[in-house]
């Protein structure tokens, strides 16, 4: 845990010279980078609302611009939406300042009052719900139906840890002694720096920021460069419901500069917190940078969920289940099913009808027409891997039941896609693929199946389909996975614990477990008496 210990010790006269040191000034009454000349940015086009349009970092309680600015591009024309500050190493740490000095008085604040403040913060999301979810579809490209959903389900998670604020408990435990009692406090680990991914770019912050707030820390968030219009517009009403400066900073940039801004973020000693959702490949390098300094990690990274139908389930409801878990948000999710293995007898029915379903209910289209079910991807490198996947696959055997290419509307549209014949040779058999992609691998036992399922270094989601209750025991607790669906393909809810196994991360988010990811442990031996 960062101590406060310092900052007291030396005052504000020390660490003003500690922030010189690091290239920093006061801007408006708050830290910023010096030397860069300063700047305004021109928000986005018409129908955007413009209330919660924000191009600046938001550091100490301040707006603070940068040298320069990175467009925001809308997924499904390529349009400018804007253009947003791209900050650098020097904001990150001057971020992290602001939020290690709030931390020191943000610590002793009562959790009833962080229960207060976290709620009227969830209060504002709900009532700018709709302006929220025009924000998500703008740039994600998501429809805005799944768009408003996303707010739900982000605001909810201020909600719940707005109560779970109240709830951190300790333990007084009896020792042999009889003149002794032992304590177990649970306090708050200190700044903690949040980065976050493009498909969720609103309930992947909320997610994390409200379990953190309601532990007691203090937060600097780092959007994905694609979705920062996201971040801003939560610190817009994070600063309306009276959030203290420097509790909830937000830290803008361009995708050139993430690799240095990262590094700056992880690697401060006034960090004691490292949370992070995206690819394994960028969690390991932010674990390497944890590692120098020992910093708390939890982390949300890669998966390749299985989808099990087995010959007892209701071919209707794993279908259903199956466009639920695939098709969301165009197959932009981590736990998305990946693999369909689809027992024998039950094969050609099941394809069959997903088929028709597909063809019958998905609507490729721009986020913000209503008849809109597969918004685009969200670049063209997204759709290249698609089609990389689905050419792999082809050349090797599989065939094309539904969909197959890229979709007329644009360069970032993909059909949604259905292949059977599917091998595990094939690159969708063991990459995850994030797209619009359903390769089935048709297979004879259940013993085959769960080797199969397990056969990858991740193991985030897993889902199947059985009515056979002996068999549902055995597959939920063979799989190798940290969350699975029995007859379900909608898992997440802000009550239950999210994360995975295998190299599919560490922790979990949300629940009564996701506050512990920002609290310590202390044992205190009360002697004489």
């Amino acid at each position: 845990m960062a101590s406060c210990l310092w900052f007291r010790s030396c005052g504000a006269g020390h660490l003003r010279l500690a922030l010189h040191d690091r290239g920093l000034c006061r801007v408006a009454g708050c830290w910023g980078p010096g030397q860069a000349p300063l700047r305004a940015y021109v928000p986005g086009p018409g129908g955007l609302p413009t209330t919660l349009l924000r191009t600046n970092s938001f550091v100490g309680g301040c707006w603070l611009p940068a040298a320069a600015a990175f467009p925001v591009l809308d997924p499904a024309s390529g349009a400018e939406l804007g253009r947003v500050a791209d900050c650098g190493a020097p904001e990150a740490r001057a971020a992290v300042c602001a939020a290690y000095e709030a931390f020191c008085s943000w610590r002793g604040v009562s959790a009833k009052e962080r229960s207060s403040l976290l709620r009227k913060w969830y209060d504002l999301m709900i009532r700018h719900k709709d302006d929220l979810a025009k924000i998500i579809t703008a740039e994600s490209g998501k429809p805005l139906k799944e768009a408003q959903g996303e707010i739900l389900y982000s605001a909810l998670f201020l909600e719940w840890f707005s109560e779970e604020a109240r709830r951190i408990y300790g333990d007084i435990i009896y020792t042999p002694a009889k003149e002794k009692r032992a304590l177990v406090l649970k306090q708050p680990l200190g700044v903690a720096v949040v980065i976050t991914p493009w498909n969720f770019p609103s309930a992947m912050i909320t997610r994390k920021v409200g379990a953190a707030l309601a532990a007691g820390c203090t937060v600097v968030v780092k959007p994905a460069e694609d979705t920062p219009f996201s971040a801003l517009a939560l610190a817009e009403l994070a600063n309306q419901a009276g959030i203290p400066p420097g509790v909830y900073n937000v830290i803008p940039c361009s995708q050139k500069k993430a690799k240095d801004v990262g590094e700056a973020l992880c690697t401060d000693p006034l960090v004691s917190k490292i949370s992070f959702t995206g690819s394994t490949a960028t969690g390991k390098i932010l674990l390497r940078h944890a590692a120098n300094s020992v910093k708390r990690v939890s982390m949300e990274l890669g998966g390749h969920a299985p989808f099990i139908v087995f010959d007892s389930a209701n071919v209707d409801q794993a279908v259903a289940g199956a466009m639920a878990s695939k098709f969301r948000n165009s197959g932009q999710t981590c736990v998305c099913s990946n693999r369909f293995l689809v027992q024998k007898g039950i094969h050609d029915s099941f394809v069959k009808k997903f088929a028709e379903a597909i063809k019958t209910n998905l609507h490729v289209g721009n986020g913000f027409e209503e008849k809109t079910t597969q918004g685009p991807l969200i670049n063209e490198k997204a759709v290249e891997k698609v089609e990389k996947q689905v050419n792999d696959a082809l050349s090797k055997g599989a065939t094309v039941v539904t969909g197959g290419k890229r979709h007329q509307l644009g360069k970032n549209f993909f059909e949604p896609t259905l292949l059977s014949n599917v091998t595990q040779d094939m690159l969708c058999s063991h990459e995850e693929t994030f797209g619009p992609l359903a390769p089935v691998i048709k297979f004879d036992s259940e013993e085959e199946a769960v080797a199969i399922a397990n056969a990858t270094d991740v193991g985030l989601a897993g889902y199947f389909y059985s009515q056979d209750p002996a068999q549902i025991w055995r597959v939920a607790e063979q799989l190798e996975v940290g969350m699975v669906g029995v007859n379900e393909g909608l898992i997440s809810s802000v009550e239950c614990p999210f994360g995975g196994v295998k190299q599919s991360g560490l922790g979990r988010e949300g629940s009564k477990y996701g506050i512990d990811e920002y609290l310590e442990l202390k044992y205190v031996c009360f002697g004489g008496l």
